[in-house]
């Protein structure tokens, strides 16, 4: 374990935006990005018809989808307050 200074934009509890010393600061928003973006093509391919998957298991593929949705969405929103650009690029 190790003590170290950071800057703490939101302490949100289970979504705090904090940047880090040095390199690899915000990398949580840049990881949420990328598992967001692996999860949305097969659950918009789940909500077509004929994918034959019922509503109800259609919700449970989706609900964590909109978790991450939602803490993304908070991420962006404290960085864009505090004009720290992103770690990446457009939506998944």
């Amino acid at each position: 374990m190790y003590v170290a200074q950071v800057e703490i934009y939101s302490d949100v509890s289970n979504a705090a935006v904090m940047r880090h010393p040095g390199a690899g600061s915000r990398r949580a928003g840049a990881g949420r990005h990328a598992v967001l973006a692996s999860a949305t093509g097969p659950t918009r391919r789940a909500r077509k018809p004929r994918s034959g998957l019922d509503p109800d298991s259609y919700d449970e593929l989706n609900e964590p989808q909109n978790q991450l949705w939602a803490l993304l969405t908070h991420y962006k929103t404290v960085l864009r307050e505090h004009n720290i650009p992103l770690s990446f690029v457009g939506n998944p």
